[in-house]
């Protein structure tokens, strides 16, 4: 599709539901909530529930449908993200794409010695030192769940190790609510308080309700933790095709929406005008192995679908891309890996998550973060589209150069190659002989390369030694008070 004006936009999309169908899902999620309703045993969402007026009892709570929309007109339609520094970073809102890394693997595949083994906090810091320096990544998580650290605590770990390693924008899961606590003071020391994090907030939670329709008591306390704060926040609970969901797209689809509704009214009756995304998981069972299936095409459907709905409420959204199913990188995980984050791209998700993972997300992978790196290079330079005025069509430069002639020398050339085409890094565009002169390099071997360059000279841009010891001592502190709260009950 051709542009009509100087300005760039997205030029390039597809639409996977008409209009009719969209009413009927959410007419369908809506019921869902009214009918079914969600189990949750938490005492202050009953209690926030029967002052609304929806119905509680035994843990079972349904919610009238005027409470649901009377809490969407209160949630805000978009959200700026900052950077570590304050700056903008990011517009979540529209069909604006915005691609980041992957998180939460056991695992990690050494991009140096080729071998999976657990995660430790040496491969966070890694992890927020490439993803800081690839221009294609827009936000990061922590790349794995370090097992070197008490696991209960694991988030005042990995929070402190990744974002001294970069100054993007970031998405954190959290293990525990007051984790989630520790994770906002420390980030408020490096925004300058509280007021200056809420203000210009660099880092959205992403508490996990279990589908289907189940919001445990910890998952609510990190709702509440991210709305008492006003900071932004994803629902990201995962509906697995035909094992918690059902096995029909517009089903699954439809149950993602009533989560993320539930979840929407939670928060708001908490606390009104908070951030919220309408957002959620898509899992595909793979029925030959019982397995979740991330290179699914399935699953890019079902997410760009999901986000239709969304869009049509005029919610921000939530993606997964750059992710394989592969066990190493190879043709499977470069196939899969460029089909979501194109497909993703064309249907304007907002944050698309998990670049880099490995082995249906039990891994994490440098190689597979950079390699889709390059892929994200080429889907925004598709997605950004043609702009067309008198000096794109470049008709008085066709004429000038006339029959036989050659462009190279032209001014015009020089004023826009840079602009109009994008730079390959790692796409071999070489001659054979010099390719054969360069030892013959696969594409695995220039990512190792890429991979080994960036580790060894990147330098992230530095926080103070006064904010490195106060992130320090929040760590201490909140390991030990967290394991302290756990082992008493």
């Amino acid at each position: 599709m051709i542009q009509s004006s100087n300005i760039q936009t997205r030029s390039v999309g597809m639409k996977i539901f008409t209009d009719d169908q969209i009413w009927e899902i959410k007419q369908a999620a809506f019921d869902i909530i009214e009918r079914v309703g969600f189990k949750c045993q938490h005492k202050e969402v009953h209690k926030m529930m029967k002052q609304a007026g929806a119905w509680v009892k035994d843990n079972n709570i349904k919610i009238p449908r005027h409470i649901v929309k009377e809490c969407l007109v209160t949630t805000p339609n978009g959200w700026t993200i900052y950077d570590r520094n304050g700056r903008r970073a990011m517009e979540v809102e529209g069909e604006k794409s915005h691609y980041g890394t992957s998180t939460a693997s056991p695992f990690t595949r050494d991009a140096f010695i080729g071998e999976i083994r657990n995660t430790s906090i040496k491969d966070i810091e890694l992890g927020g030192k490439v993803a800081d320096y690839l221009d294609g990544i827009d936000f990061v998580m922590p790349m794995g769940t370090a097992q070197d650290v008490p696991g209960d605590a694991a988030e005042v770990h990995e929070f402190p190790a990744l974002v001294a390693n970069t100054t993007k924008p970031a998405v954190f899961i959290g293990y525990t609510a007051l984790g989630c606590e520790y994770v906002y003071e420390m980030a408020a020391v490096i925004a300058g308080g509280q007021e200056n994090l809420s203000q210009k907030p660099f880092i959205i939670a992403y508490p996990e309700a279990i589908a289907p329709l189940f919001f445990p008591d910890e998952v609510v306390e990190r709702i509440f933790v991210a709305a008492d704060r006003f900071m932004p926040q994803l629902p990201g609970s995962t509906v697995q095709a035909g094992a918690t969901g059902p096995v029909t797209l517009a089903g699954l689809i439809t149950q993602i929406t009533a989560e993320s509704l539930i979840h929407i009214t939670i928060a708001q009756l908490r606390k009104t005008g908070c951030p919220v995304a309408m957002s959620g998981n898509v899992g595909i069972l793979d029925m030959k192995t019982a397995l979740m299936a991330m290179g699914a095409p399935e699953n890019n459907l079902a997410l760009a679908a999901q986000a239709e709905v969304a869009q049509s409420f005029n919610l921000p959204t939530w993606g997964l891309a750059g992710a394989t199913d592969s066990k190493m990188l190879d043709a499977q995980a470069g196939i899969e890996s460029a089909f979501s984050i194109l497909s993703q791209g064309l249907s304007g998700l907002n944050l698309i998550h998990d670049v880099g993972y490995l082995a249906a997300g039990m891994a994490c992978s440098l190689e597979q973060l950079v390699m889709g790196n390059e892929v994200i290079g080429m889907t925004k330079r598709f997605v950004q589209g043609i702009t067309v005025n008198r000096e794109t069509i470049a008709r008085q430069i066709i004429e000038d150069v006339g029959p036989g002639g050659h462009f190279l020398v032209q001014q015009h050339t020089m004023d826009h190659f840079k602009k109009e085409l994008w730079n390959a890094k790692l796409m071999n565009r070489q001659t054979i002989d010099v390719w054969k002169a360069a030892g013959k390099p696969s594409m695995e071997d220039r990512v190792k390369e890429e991979v080994r360059m960036i580790s060894e000279t990147h330098k992230p841009e530095p926080l103070s030694d006064k904010i490195l010891s106060e992130l320090d001592r929040l760590k201490r502190e909140g390991e030990k008070e967290i394991l302290a709260k756990l082992k008493k009950g």
